[in-house]
């Protein structure tokens, strides 16, 4: 009987030698498999909350562009304020400045035909008359042409220049041609001769002169 129990635990304890090795050399494909299928149900995990996100992540999408192409639209609205506005502010100005330059304009057309009127009796008066010998006629004569030069200083204080272009290329912002005649001596589309006088108020022409415009013969 002693030898029989031996025997067994012999066995027992060979079994058990020959079958550990076997299951240590199986354990790390078992941990391989294990950790494997972890990953597995991880990644389908992933992939489920991926699924259940994309419809927000595109509707986050969509609703970026849309916020992009509102803001692009009020930034272009907004330039196009500010280019209109300083549009406005610039003819604005502009009115306000023509305004004081020419809001005397009426007033001088009336006062030139003043002036033309003391030019013209200044050249009526003969000269050979105005003598110490006619003190009236002289004094007179003196009288009209001081005023004529005092006018004139004031036309030019306020910006009024008068225009004699005789002599001068005719120019049509600022002479008005009554005729055109052959005259010797003077080059054709020459200002031959000055009928009346004109005026410019700050560079703008406020009466053309009218003149006779010389034509090649």
């Amino acid at each position: 009987m002693k030898m029989a129990s031996w025997c067994v635990r012999a066995v027992k304890q060979s079994y058990s030698l020959v079958v550990s090795p076997v299951i240590l050399r199986s354990s790390p494909r078992l941990l391989c498999t294990a950790a494997q299928q972890k990953n597995d149900g991880a990644s389908a995990d992933d992939a489920s909350q991926k699924s259940e996100q994309s419809p927000a992540e595109k509707a986050l999408a969509e609703e970026k562009v849309q916020l992009e192409e509102q803001l692009k639209d009020v930034t272009d609205k907004y330039k196009r304020a500010l280019a209109d506005t300083e549009n406005l502010r610039q003819r604005s100005q502009k009115m306000v400045e023509d305004a004081k330059l020419y809001g005397i304009q009426g007033f001088c057309k009336d006062l030139l035909e003043v002036a033309d009127i003391l030019e013209k009796a200044t050249e009526s008066v003969p000269k050979e008359e105005v003598t110490n010998n006619n003190p009236h006629l002289k004094n007179l004569y003196d009288g009209l042409v001081m005023t004529e030069v005092q006018i004139q200083k004031v036309f030019t204080k306020h910006g009024l220049v008068k225009l004699n272009p005789e002599g001068q290329k005719f120019d049509p912002y600022e002479h008005e041609a009554l005729f055109h005649t052959p005259v010797e001596g003077k080059e054709p589309g020459t200002v031959a001769m000055v009928t009346k006088v004109g005026y410019k108020l700050h560079g703008r022409t406020l009466r053309p002169a009218l003149v006779g415009v010389a034509k090649a013969p």
